[in-house]
């Protein structure tokens, strides 16, 4: 499936000389209802948040959207159209679909006093639920198990197969050049789609400049 990351252009640029992708902790992710469930029970609540700091310390995740022509999102995660969208090709069974509703999930007490496949299916599952005003983002999830971090307590997955580098989109209020673009992307330079982006005239939605002498 071909799936888009956005990001601001410094680290975007980064990611692309190095051949990776910054992971996502569970602890640094913007909304406070990752990992929680409905209960009234404060026992269960608890235990969802001792849940969540011990999966914080092996697991991580990916965040793509399906699309990477609203406007919002760009304002959101692409320092206000200044960054970059990347597209990557990642196996569609890798993915995990966000889903999106009015209520949080309730707790599955069966599962969580399960196997560890049965727990953490139903954490993925929580984790992959959210409030429905998010829908905008369309968005799937690769969950990764950490590897070793760098000399900074981070964590990245390498470009490879199961995160392909497919195509590149500069935002429209960016004033990174072709040449920038392409000494970054190195050897890769000619199997990416590079493209400008522009706002559309007759909609809210992000469009490819056609006109190179615009980019």
């Amino acid at each position: 499936m071909r799936v888009y990351h956005f990001i601001d252009q410094r680290y975007g640029l980064d990611d692309i000389q190095r051949k990776r992708l910054k992971v996502a902790r569970l602890h640094d992710l913007n909304d406070p209802f990752e990992l929680e469930v409905a209960s009234s029970d404060p026992t269960v609540r608890r235990a969802f948040r001792r849940t969540k700091n011990e999966l914080d310390k092996w697991a991580g995740l990916l965040c793509f959207s399906r699309n990477w022509k609203n406007p919002v999102q760009w304002a959101h995660y692409a320092d206000r159209h200044r960054g970059l969208c990347l597209g990557f090709d990642v196996p569609d069974d890798r993915l995990q679909p966000v889903v999106y509703r009015t209520k949080p999930l309730k707790a599955d007490v069966a599962a969580m006093n399960g196997t560890n496949d049965d727990r953490w299916a139903f954490y993925k599952r929580v984790l992959s639920t959210k409030f429905t005003h998010w829908r905008y983002e369309n968005e799937v999830r690769l969950f990764i198990h950490l590897q070793d971090a760098d000399a900074e307590g981070l964590y990245f997955m390498p470009f490879g197969d199961e995160l392909a580098l497919r195509e590149v989109i500069v935002g429209h209020r960016s004033t990174l050049s072709r040449e920038q673009l392409a000494a970054a992307l190195g050897g890769d330079a000619t199997a990416t789609l590079v493209c400008k982006a522009r706002l559309s005239f007759r909609s809210y939605t992000v469009v490819r400049q056609k006109h190179p002498d615009l980019w």
